[in-house]
Order: structure tokens, then C-alpha cells, then sequence
């Protein structure tokens, strides 16, 4: 027996198999918050984007994002052969070349930024060529496998799309943009590590150093806690800032007390440890689900409130 990856069988690639190339799922969340970012200092700072450029500037994110997927797929392709659940992907699977899906993600790195460049300005265009070229070599070619800190320090890149949208819009990156981006920085270890005390055997085999791989399920839902000590309260300083008003407010207050139970629930278990039940694995995957909708429901809220003119700044703050 080994655990070699078996030699993939040649298939032929249908559109699908292109599409999941640039990480699908990702590139929504990653477009949704840099169009919070974009709204947003619309909103506070009064500068007026055109439709249309606004919607180029996210196509533009869109297409970096699905970019830095298909370079990541690309490096990661033998490691994703030995995971069952990455097995199924379009390289692993003999339907994409691996030097296909490097070409692809090269031609749209340059596409997206050029976009960026022509819709908005070179601020937000250089933002997005750092964020693309963080995710497809500093995280997947350096961190990923060299460190258990690889998903702390490469939730940088995921973080930069709000920061990218307010330069769109002002070309420049003031304290509120980078509170958006600490926003998501600091929620990215919660969220991931909920899912890797699931799948830590699979990291283990194909030899990628997640967290729980090198120093267990215990410290892992240690580490979790923590981050989201931090998360909770520095979701709610755009309350300070005039950022978020009482509609961002209590959103983020509600789904963070709801998030912070989770992770003293998670952290009280045994989720990821040999001897864990199936209930303690149901609640970590659920933490993990319902990270992604904390995430989504908090950008969402400043989204309403500064699209829709329902901001309502919080008196004395």
C-alpha cells in the first residue's frame, strides 16, 4: 500500500472544470468584500464612482481572484492528488494541464490588473497585482508548506479586496480600509482551522504543516479561541470610526457573541482529536459554516447602510 497518487486518467475538460479552476466559491466572497469596501467609501467619504467602472473595478477583482485560484491549483496539484477531498479537482483529475492552468492564471492576473488600472487608478491596480502575486507564491508556494503559521500569514491576501475597493474609489487606503482589513485577517484563522480539525489527516498525509498537524487538535481550538477574542471587538470599531452605524453595529455585535459561542464551544471539546464524537465534529464544521456567514452578514450590513441611505451613526462615538 502507499499513498502515492494514482496516475489521473485522461479526460476532456468541460467549462466546468475551467470555472473551478479560478476557486468559485472563494471569488464571491472575495468580490462581495471588495464591493463593500467599494460601497463604503462611496458612502463615508462622498466620492462618486460610475456605475460602470465600479462594476469593471470588481470584474477585475473577480478575474485576480480566479487568477491566484488557478496558480494555487496549479503549484498544489500534487498534493491535491493525494487528498480525497482536493482529488476530484480539474489537474488531479486529468482533465486541465498543469501548464494550462498556469497560462490561465498568468493571461488573467494580467488582464485583471491592466482592468483595474484603465477603470480606477494604479493605487488599486498595484493593490490587486500584490494580492494575486501574495496568494500564488507568498502562501502557495512559500507558507503553505513550510509552516504551521502558513493560513495566519497568508489570510493577508484575503483580506486585501476591501482595501482594493476603497482605492478604487479614492485612491487611497485611510484607516477604515485597513480596519476591513483586519476585519478579515483576524477572522480567516477561526474559519480555517474549524476545517482543518476535520481534515488534519489528510494535511498529515500529503504533508502540509496546518496547525493541528503540528501541534494537535488541543491547540488548534486554543489558537481559534483566541483569534476570536480579538475578532469580536475589532469588528465593532468601525462604530468609532463613523464607518459602521447602528445597523453595522448591531450586526456585528449579535453574530460576534454568536461566533465567540461557538469558538468557547469548539474550544471545549475534543473536535479533532482521535477520541472526538460525531456531534464534536458536526460543531466544528458548523462553526466553520456559519464563519462564512458572520463574514458575508457583517460586509453586507455596511453594504445596506451605505447603498441604501440607512446609515445612522451611533451617537457619542
Amino acid at each position: 500500500m502507499t499513498d502515492a497518487p494514482a496516475t489521473p486518467i485522461k479526460r476532456y475538460a468541460t467549462a466546468s472544470d475551467y470555472v473551478s479552476l479560478m476557486k468559485p466559491r472563494i471569488m464571491m466572497l472575495v468580490v462581495f468584500t471588495a464591493a463593500a469596501g467599494l460601497v463604503a467609501a462611496a458612502g463615508v467619504t462622498g466620492t462618486p464612482i460610475h456605475p460602470l467602472m465600479a462594476a469593471i473595478a470588481l470584474l477585475a477583482v473577480a478575474l485576480g481572484s480566479g487568477a491566484a485560484g488557478a496558480i494555487n491549483m496549479w503549484f498544489d496539484s500534487d498534493i491535491d492528488a493525494i487528498m480525497t477531498r482536493t482529488s476530484t479537482r480539474p489537474i488531479p483529475s486529468g482533465a486541465v494541464p498543469r501548464e494550462e492552468a498556469l497560462t490561465m492564471g498568468l493571461i488573467m492576473s494580467g488582464v485583471a490588473v491592466m482592468l483595474m488600472w484603465l477603470a480606477s487608478n494604479w493605487l488599486a491596480a498595484a493593490l490587486l497585482a500584490f494580492s494575486i502575486f501574495y496568494y500564488g507564491v507568498i502562501y502557495t508556494m512559500w507558507l503553505k508548506r513550510s509552516t504551521p503559521q502558513n493560513i495566519v500569514i497568508g489570510g493577508g491576501a484575503g483580506a486585501f479586496p476591501p482595501v482594493i475597493g476603497w482605492a478604487a474609489v479614492t485612491g487611497n487606503t485611510p484607516l477604515d480600509a485597513w480596519i476591513l482589513f483586519a476585519v478579515i485577517f483576524f477572522w480567516t484563522p477561526p474559519h480555517f482551522w474549524a476545517l482543518s480539525l476535520l481534515a488534519h489527516g489528510e494535511y498529515e498525509k500529503a504533508g502540509v504543516p496546518m496547525l493541528p498537524v503540528t501541534h494537535g487538535a488541543k491547540a488548534t481550538r486554543l489558537q481559534m479561541l483566541l483569534y476570536t477574542i480579538v475578532l469580536v471587538p475589532l469588528a465593532l470599531t468601525p462604530l468609532l470610526t463613523g464607518l459602521g452605524g447602528w445597523i453595522y453595529g448591531v450586526t456585528a455585535g449579535l453574530l460576534g457573541a454568536v461566533f465567540f459561542g461557538y469558538a468557547v464551544r469548539v474550544f471545549m471539546s475534543r473536535a479533532g482529536d482521535a477520541d472526538c464524537t460525531a456531534a464534536e465534529k458536526k460543531l466544528a464544521r458548523s462553526m466553520f459554516l456559519f464563519s462564512i456567514l458572520y463574514l458575508f452578514l457583517v460586509f453586507a450590513a455596511l453594504i445596506v447602510e451605505h447603498a441604501a441611505g440607512l446609515y445612522f451613526p451611533v451617537k457619542g462615538f
